[in-house]
């Protein structure tokens, strides 16, 4: 059952241990298999791959068939329903308004004698953009992984996502990435995908940066890659944290912090409430809501390891309690929302009022979902058009703007005992 706890010192302690759960003894040997995978196919290439993909995936491939083709392009279309395209197409459309209202802007500013500085920025040459399998299918990560990278105008994206059962990708996930205008997708996935894309093979292309959320070996393999190619974020289990109070419906918020726990058995759900009556029968709806779930195993082990209610004396403190948390996902169900942002300074995505589940975010509204997990919401922020831009800073000077500033340079570089440096000033102004 769903623990209730009402004192803030156990509940600091409850939250750091939900906040470490990704940090287990059991790393270590999943480290060395990422790290065996990587060598491997950085060495042996497409027949790494093609290896990893039966062992893993149980399903035996030429290097040619690695690459999903047109005509499983096209007949993905067909494979879904109308009311699903229609429901792709439109939330391509709010992903891709939002993003454009984000790209950054190139910038150069004179200043007094002659002297130009700026910013200029410039997408990165390719994009690879990992989707999830296994447990279910996710063509929304699709859209918020692609439209981001074709708002930023990356002239080369390309997709890897591990095959089903059948062999096959989801139709729609075909759909989504062709939508987002992706159409070089290949069926591998795990750490052997994650090292295709960093180190290149003959078939797949090394790329510049790695954007997706994965299971713990792809996060380990993007880890472990980093430096080589650039990543959006080391992903963790998923989480949501609920602060509510008297006015709250507790119907809402146990659907709520379930949509969180279906992701997976490590998923996080944590509700921070003042009204002590609105905390039991949260958990009593809890129960109700998990008795005939679709993925009730799992989700339960969700709820029995990672879910909590903390009762509060003020939503000032539930503030503070969040901002230790630090959430991917944070949902203010109380009566003024508007009047508790201030006191929130770390959180992924933040959802207002009663009418603004998490789903609105993770589908259709706009801003991304791909988010900082485990506490990284302190210093890291949603994967977005920049993710797949970077920029080059602009200086000018005049003759003489440096003239006016030599002495100053030589001063600090002989400082540094960098004798050349003084000299490259030195000997344009005297």
């Amino acid at each position: 059952m769903l623990r209730i706890i009402d004192r803030q010192s156990e509940a600091q302690a409850e939250l750091k241990r939900i906040g470490d759960r990704n940090n287990g003894d059991d790393i270590q040997p999943k480290e060395a298999v990422v790290r065996e995978v990587i060598t491997n196919v950085k060495k042996n290439g497409d027949r790494a791959l093609l290896e990893y993909t039966e062992k893993f995936d149980h399903q035996v491939y030429t290097a040619n068939q690695l690459r999903v083709s047109g005509s499983e392009l096209d007949a993905a279309y067909q494979q879904i329903s109308k009311d699903l395209l229609r429901a792709i197409q439109l939330a391509s459309q709010k992903i891709e308004a939002f993003h454009r209202q984000r790209v950054p802007k190139s910038w150069v500013q004179f200043e007094e004698d002659n002297v130009v500085l700026g910013k200029r920025y410039t997408p990165i040459d390719r994009a690879g953009l990992y989707v999830p399998g296994g447990r279910a299918s996710y063509p929304s990560t699709v859209l918020m992984n692609a439209i981001p990278a074709k708002v930023a105008q990356v002239p080369q994206i390309v997709m890897v996502t591990p095959p089903g059962q059948d062999g096959k990708i989801n139709p729609a996930v075909l759909v989504a990435a062709q939508e987002a205008g992706v159409e070089e997708i290949y069926r591998i996935g795990g750490a052997q995908a994650i090292a295709a894309l960093a180190y290149g093979t003959k078939t797949i292309p090394q790329v510049d940066i790695i954007t997706g959320p994965g299971n713990i070996y792809v996060t380990l393999a993007k880890k472990m890659v980093y430096g080589t190619v650039g990543i959006d974020s080391l992903a963790g289990p998923s989480e949501v944290l609920v602060i509510a109070d008297s006015l709250a419906n507790p119907i809402y918020v146990a659907a709520d912090m379930l949509a969180q726990a279906e992701h997976d058995p490590m998923a996080a759900a944590i509700l921070i409430t003042t009204d002590p009556v609105l905390a039991k029968q949260v958990q009593q709806e809890v129960t109700k809501q998990l008795a005939n779930h679709p993925r009730k195993i799992l989700t339960e082990k969700a709820i029995a390891h990672y879910g909590l209610i903390v009762i509060v004396n003020s939503l000032a403190e539930a503030a503070e309690l969040s901002n230790l948390f630090a959430p991917e996902h944070l949902e203010l169900e109380i009566a003024e929302p508007w009047d508790l942002i201030d006191k929130i300074r770390h959180a992924g995505a933040i959802f207002l009022g009663n009418s603004t589940p998490e789903a609105t975010g993770d589908y259709l509204a706009g801003p991304n979902h791909t988010l900082p997990t485990s506490g990284a919401a302190r210093y890291a922020s949603a994967l977005g058009v920049e993710t797949f831009m970077k920029h080059s800073s602009l200086i000018q000077y005049s003759p003489t703007a440096l003239k006016k500033m030599s002495s100053t340079i030589q001063i600090l570089a002989q400082a540094e005992g960098l004798t050349s440096h003084a000299d490259s000033v030195k000997f344009r102004t005297e």
